[in-house]
């Protein structure tokens, strides 16, 4: 399977002309009755091989994790060990080496960063515990804070070395852990306050991602593929931390905040439609679900409440997938010229004009 990153490389190198690379996306959207730019692609699988070098990699790594906690007497004292992490760092670097940078694996490229700055993180975590072991909540948080801004100095590295799209949210992300463990270091009390920080890393993360997204806007080559990432770590953040001080998770749902939440999911879908992503409707699934079963459940519709939820939920959500385009034509039809100007094409016409 070929991405759009691996189809414009090819142009790239001359292996196929632009002409040919054009007719082929132009072919495949006929064939899906879709445009390609709307398809959101990004590179997960290249074969099966993927899956079968990814889990053999799981198991190496969490062998070298297990020996490297045992050889130091981890295992006995039930602490972690500077020893497994360095040895996790050391062979997820390793096997990207070869399964990223040579084979360009995407699966496995995803698993190997992601166990790479784990394990670098780990390994700081264990040396910062070893050296100290009473520390309080307020200098917890600031070592917290250290360990992620030295990951995310690492994931930097990495990304400087085999320039795996994940690799920039997993920074994005290490750089708001720092902001949020600093903020609990200077106020330990803050309580559920600290949600608004989290959903204002969110929002720097979602307007970083719509920078990527914005410099390849017939979504292409492997800028596409960073700004996925970069808004599949944003959209969490900003629906769980929104949901959360609105009281959703407090365990009683009121019709109102019910009603707000619902308006929050059609904001959040006009958002996803402008911008051609679907992760803030994925993320902020669940507290919808939740708000309107509560609804039916406070209309006397107890029993059969979460069926006819996910009911009408995955009715709107299929109409909403298979009229995606034109819906998406609309939304961006109605924008000003500066907005609309700057957003993913509505057409691959538009790309080969």
């Amino acid at each position: 399977m070929y991405s759009e990153s691996d189809l414009q490389a090819a142009v790239e190198a001359g292996a196929i002309s632009q002409e040919a690379a054009d007719a082929l996306r132009s072919h495949a959207a006929d064939r899906r009755a879709s445009p390609l730019v709307d398809e959101e692609h990004f590179r997960l699988l290249t074969g099966f091989n993927d899956i079968f070098v990814a889990i053999a990699s799981v198991i190496l790594l969490v062998a070298v994790g297990w020996l490297g906690q045992d050889i130091s007497g981890g295992l006995d004292s039930g602490k972690p060990t500077v020893l497994a992490g360095i040895l996790v760092t050391l062979a997820s670097w390793g096997l990207a080496e070869y399964f990223t940078r040579v084979r360009r694996m995407a699966l496995p490229s995803i698993l190997l960063l992601l166990s790479f700055a784990g394990g670098f993180a780990f390994t700081l975590f264990a040396a910062a515990f070893r050296l100290f072991p009473d520390a309080g909540s307020r200098i917890g948080a600031l070592i917290t804070a250290g360990i992620a801004l030295a990951t995310a100095v690492a994931i930097w590295v990495h990304w400087r070395r085999f320039m795996v799209p994940i690799t920039v949210a997993a920074g994005a992300a290490a750089m708001a852990g720092v902001a949020i463990t600093l903020t609990l270091s200077a106020f330990p009390d803050i309580g559920d306050t600290i949600f608004w920080v989290v959903m204002a890393a969110g929002v720097a993360i979602f307007a970083f991602a719509m920078w990527w997204d914005m410099s390849d806007r017939a979504r292409t080559t492997r800028r596409s593929d960073v700004a996925f990432w970069l808004h599949l770590a944003a959209a969490p953040m900003i629906a769980h931390s929104l949901f959360r001080l609105l009281g959703v998770l407090s365990g009683t749902v009121t019709p109102g905040t019910a009603v707000a939440v619902i308006g929050l999911y059609i904001l959040f879908g006009l958002v996803a439609l402008a911008i051609d992503r679907r992760a803030l409707l994925v993320s902020s699934l669940a507290y919808v679900l939740w708000a309107l079963s509560a609804l039916f459940r406070q209309a006397g519709a107890v029993e059969t409440s979460f069926a006819l939820t996910a009911l009408v939920i995955g009715s709107a959500l299929l109409l909403l997938s298979a009229f995606w385009h034109k819906a998406r034509k609309l939304v961006v039809e109605g924008l000003p010229q500066d907005i609309s100007g700057r957003l993913p094409y509505l057409d691959r016409d538009v790309v080969t004009v």
